[in-house]
């Protein structure tokens, strides 16, 4: 069970787009609800809580220094997210599902989009990076490239460059690749990536959710 903090009230949620949005190492789901605000009408935001103690904090799964992870650990995280999203997507009227994530919340958002692609309308991804898993790899590149948007400093220290490098392969191979980069901002969100995401969200995500709609009701 996840703790977890929406845009909106229960009663406002039918009929929007659902973005799902996963923290980094040792934050919790506070840490991703200043961004409600700038989410376009028509997205409801919903901050989930990692499970895996960080000290008094929480992540997804263990990470060491080099930004490695056992393949089991990651895969019993993305288990636990689909467990909960496909109990709320059975309780609900979502029109469709979007991923964002931040920093390690940015690789357990890949693992979600890699496990089940079809899933997906589109992922923001946080000054992250995709995990190197050998098992997932064996059924890429993905069959649909997802709209991706890429938001990083190119001199975040906590990322470091064989990460960016396997990571920028990985989206150029995989997704529908939007790539910007923000001097000086640091492993960190700041006011002008704000603003770049909630324009991804309305050019990639909206139209997409207004067509399923007319597709349903026709």
């Amino acid at each position: 069970m996840y703790n977890v903090l929406w845009s909106a009230p229960a009663k406002n949620r039918p009929g929007t787009h659902l973005l799902v949005m996963l923290h980094g190492y040792g934050t919790d789901e506070h840490s991703l609800a200043g961004l409600f605000p700038a989410l376009p009408a028509g997205i409801t935001g919903a901050s989930l809580r990692g499970t895996f103690p960080v000290g008094d904090s929480h992540g997804w799964f263990l990470l060491d220094p080099y930004l490695q992870s056992g393949t089991a650990e990651v895969l019993e995280a993305a288990a636990g997210v689909f467990s909960w999203l496909d109990r709320v997507r059975a309780e609900g009227s979502f029109t469709g599902v979007s991923l964002l994530g931040f920093s390690q919340g940015m690789a357990m958002a890949g693992t979600l989009l890699r496990l089940r692609p079809a899933a997906f309308t589109s992922v923001v991804g946080l000054s992250g990076f995709i995990t190197e898993n050998e098992l997932l790899a064996m059924a890429e590149p993905l069959p649909e490239p997802v709209p991706f948007f890429w938001g990083r400093d190119r001199n975040d220290w906590v990322i470091n460059e064989d990460a960016i490098l396997h990571t920028q392969k990985w989206l150029t191979e995989n997704t529908a690749l939007t790539a910007r980069t923000y001097p000086g901002m640091g492993h960190a969100i700041d006011r002008e990536e704000v603003r770049d995401v909630s324009i991804f969200l309305r050019s990639y995500v909206l139209p997409k959710a207004q067509d399923d709609v007319k597709n349903k009701s026709g």
